[in-house]
């Protein structure tokens, strides 16, 4: 039933509205496909890449024609980040990605964490 089209529409439109609002709907999906799905990890992540390019290209437009992203400013993390991508999948290829998944669950919680305490400072 959890992996029946109807709720693959309702998971994916929610998750694509969580990526529009920049929270990271990746994250969650590929917990979706691993736990629920029953997909191992590595056509997880082949999907949740596949799912990420046009939801984030239509976020990117969107955040253009509003004003709030400025392509000048982002360049350098951009292709820093391709670069850093290229080297990575090179290098996921031939590593056991097992390793990798206690790091990154732990960064996953991190992340939560401080996004549930965090508190703005005031300007003074």
């Amino acid at each position: 039933m959890l992996s029946s089209f109807p709720v693959c529409v309702i998971i994916g439109s929610l998750l694509g509205f969580l990526t529009g609002m920049g929270v990271g709907g990746g994250s969650l999906l590929i917990l979706w496909l691993t736990l629920v799905s029953g997909f191992d990890q590595a056509t997880a992540r082949g999907i949740n890449l596949l799912f990420f390019l046009p939801a984030s290209a239509i976020c990117c437009a969107f955040r253009l024609r509003q004003g709030t992203l400025k392509l000048r400013a982002c360049l350098p993390a951009i292709l820093s980040g391709c670069l850093a991508a290229v080297f990575g999948s090179l290098i996921a290829v031939s590593v056991d990605t097992s390793l990798l998944r206690k790091p990154f669950g732990i960064l996953l919680l991190a992340t939560g964490l401080r996004e549930l305490l965090y508190r703005p400072q005031r300007r003074r």
